[in-house]
This record gives C-alpha cells, sequence and structure tokens, in this order.
C-alpha cells in the first residue's frame, strides 16, 4: 500500500553554512518537526547526502531524530542517479515522495523532475528547503510546481500525516507547531 515517505537531502556539515542565513534555521526548525512527525508515526524518512567525504555528514542535530537510517551517498545531484535510492523508493511503495533539504533549486529541483518523470507523485516543503540565495530558492520552486510537483508547508504536511485531531498523536505533534 502506498505510503509518504519523506526524503531529507544533503542537509550536511559544510553545505548548511553556505546556505541563506535568514532561511537555514527555520530550515531546521521546521526538519526538526518533520522528523518528529514522522517517528512518531512510524512514517519512513530516507537520507540523502552529496558527496559526504567532502561536504560532511548530515547535521548531528538532524542525525538523533534519524534512528540510525542509513544515508544513501550520492555524486549525482538528483537523488535518483544514487545507487539504492530508486529502489529503496520502490520497497516503500512511496506515494507522495516528500521532499526536503538543500539547496532547494539543484539536488531537491532535480530529484523531484526525475521522480516526476517516473510518475511518482511528489511534494516538496517549501519551508523546509533552502538554497544559498532565496531568489534561487524560489525559482526552484517554481520550476518544480510548473514540472507537476505540490509545494507546500511542514504544517500542512503534519496534518495530512496526522490525518485527525482525536489521536494521542496529534496532541503531542501540534506542541511542535506553536
Amino acid at each position: 500500500m502506498a505510503q509518504p515517505v519523506i526524503v531529507v537531502t544533503d542537509v550536511q556539515e559544510r553545505l548548511f553554512g553556505a546556505m541563506d542565513a535568514e532561511r537555514r534555521d527555520e530550515m531546521i526548525r521546521n526538519l526538526k518537526i518533520l522528523l518528529a512527525t514522522a517517528r512518531r508515526l512510524g512514517a519512513p524518512v530516507v537520507v540523502t547526502e552529496q558527496y559526504p567525504k567532502g561536504l560532511g555528514r548530515t547535521l548531528p542535530e538532524l542525525r538523533v531524530l534519524l534512528d540510525d537510517a542509513p544515508a544513501i551517498e550520492k555524486t549525482a545531484f538528483s537523488a535518483c542517479g544514487a545507487v539504492g535510492f530508486a529502489t529503496r523508493l520502490r520497497e516503500l511503495d512511496a506515494a507522495p515522495v516528500i521532499l526536503t533539504g538543500i539547496e532547494a533549486h539543484v539536488c531537491v529541483l532535480l530529484t523531484a523532475l526525475d521522480l516526476l518523470a517516473r510518475g511518482v507523485s511528489v511534494a516538496i516543503v517549501a519551508d523546509a528547503v533552502c538554497s544559498r540565495r532565496v531568489a534561487s530558492m524560489d525559482l526552484g520552486l517554481t520550476q518544480a510546481r510548473q514540472a507537476g510537483a505540490v509545494v507546500t508547508s511542514t504544517e500542512t504536511v503534519v496534518f495530512q500525516l496526522l490525518g485527525s485531531a482525536d489521536t494521542e498523536a496529534f496532541r503531542e505533534i501540534s506542541k511542535l507547531l506553536k
């Protein structure tokens, strides 16, 4: 049965520092909310790292929420070019693929375009992505939307995953959104 899968794209030590300073803290806050929600609900998360030897590993504050999920290492800008990525999404019967991370106009966008070309539904969480420049991020999100991706927000994704307000999970997770 198809299930939503969150993909954390290349939120790595050396890349993070180069991102737009006003956006990157919001991105991390929202990624923490999404990962806490995924963990609480048992929703799958896939992590990619672009050339970790040179760019470092996923930020430690995110790793602690990933339950030691192994990162899929890549050198291709689209995660679809990484060994094991497409296979992992097929194994999870991912639909939609919920993209987050760095950079919105490069790795996130190119992954979205490749997934869409393969017939996979894609959502990009606009407040959980970042680029070095805001203009580049905006262009990446616009191009993704024009190609058929849904551009959404952290709060929308959280409520979609929760589905209902009459659960203990809702009571726990809604506190994170305040």
